[in-house]
């Protein structure tokens, strides 16, 4: 048991390591760095104007207000810039496999999925992660809500990253499958800012399902204005079951892999 425990405190300081050697490569220009994260903070509240305009004509769309509607914008850009700053190489994992880049992690005593996903940050969603908590502060502060606006941002993060895993691990089996993954992550993204009141029928039940953006961003925000115990666990669970999907799919897959002898180091 005790063996277990320090094998997982090693794995997330070796991880953690490698997130922050990740950031501290892209900060070498410090000019880029911030002109990155303040431009992606302007470019996310130049879309907020749509939602300004409709709710001067109507207060209510799909039932939610206009308070509610920056709580969803804020949980979708955090959600976004948790899931790219801390795992940006799990959104281009399908190029890793394809071009033989994988070798590089396979050869580590750490866990290789881990490693991968965790080796590359784009700087620029840690401008989305700000505008989150922005629009968040400008909905309403509360101890409980803020809490909770951290656990589903991480919660929300998790799942974007296992979906992305999942559909670029097809890669193992499937020629082109980036096209899959890109297309997956754009329903995610584009499906959470808009309110789930809109969706109907065979739409809704496929935004509870294949495309869990009502488990990743709808559900966290009827948790944070009314809260549900049940809905809360429910987040808990699907969380912690594509987590564990993606880790069997990349796995089973890591099976098929074949090395390029590509040799590279990582620095």
């Amino acid at each position: 048991m005790l063996t277990a425990v320090n094998g997982v405190k090693n794995q997330m300081r070796v991880t953690r390591l490698s997130i922050r050697y990740a950031v501290m490569r892209e900060m070498l220009n410090k000019f880029t760095f911030l002109s990155n994260v303040l431009f992606m903070i302007l470019n996310n509240a130049c879309m907020i104007v749509q939602w300004v305009v409709l709710y001067s004509i109507n207060d209510d769309i799909g039932g939610y207000t206009f308070k509610q509607m920056l709580l969803l914008w804020g949980l979708s850009a955090s959600i976004y810039g948790f899931a790219h700053f801390l795992f940006e190489k799990a959104f281009h994992l399908s190029d890793t496999i394809n071009t033989g880049k994988l070798d590089a992690f396979l050869v580590q005593p750490k866990n290789v999925l881990l490693q991968t996903i965790s080796s590359d940050t784009k700087i620029s969603s840690l401008g989305d992660l700000l505008f989150g908590f922005i629009m968040y502060f400008i909905h309403g502060f509360t101890i409980e809500s803020f809490l909770l606006f951290i656990f589903f941002t991480a919660s929300g993060g998790l799942i974007l990253t296992a979906i992305s895993i999942i559909l670029n691990s097809l890669s193992f089996w499937l020629n082109k499958s980036d096209m899959i993954a890109e297309v997956g992550n754009s329903l995610m993204i584009n499906f959470s800012t808009y309110p789930d009141g809109i969706f109907k029928g065979i739409t809704r039940i496929l935004l509870f399902t294949l495309i869990p953006v009502g488990i990743a961003n709808y559900i966290p925000i009827h948790v944070m204005t009314d809260f549900n115990i049940y809905l809360f666990f429910i987040n808990i669970g699907v969380t912690l079951l594509f987590m564990l999907f993606a880790f069997l799919i990349f796995y089973q897959g890591l099976k098929k892999y074949s090395s390029s002898n590509l040799m590279s180091a990582r620095i």
